[in-house]
């Protein structure tokens, strides 16, 4: 197992957190306790770089559903980015590819805005 590390940054478009490693049982509410920082506001895009993610179990699901759910209370709008192909089936197979929007890397997700919800 690989430790999760989530590194913060501010793009123009919003915050972009930078997940590297495994987003497990033991590791999603690391990533929640970040998420719940975090000031978003409708003008925000929440992007979650997923570039480093070795793995992703249901408690990692659930986490980015959290995140989802505070851009959304806040107006702001979320996107994950760079989502390795093990997390792509396993949100697709979910149907969680419907609720989230993801693009190739967070340069694209910054020049092209995601529609509003």
């Amino acid at each position: 197992m690989s430790q999760l590390t989530i590194t913060h940054r501010d793009a123009a478009t919003g915050p972009v957190l930078e997940i590297v490693g495994d987003l497990d049982y033991a590791s999603a509410p690391d990533l929640r306790q970040v998420i719940d920082t975090l000031v978003l506001t409708d003008e925000h895009l929440l992007l979650l770089d997923l570039a480093g993610l070795k793995y992703c179990d249901s408690s990692g699901l659930t986490a980015l559903l959290a995140a989802r759910n505070l851009a959304t209370e806040h107006g702001a709008r979320i996107a994950l980015t760079a989502v390795p192909d093990n997390t792509a089936r396993i949100l697709s197979l979910t149907g969680l590819d419907q609720v989230l929007t993801t693009y190739p890397d967070t340069s694209t997700a910054t020049t092209l805005r995601p529609a509003s919800p």
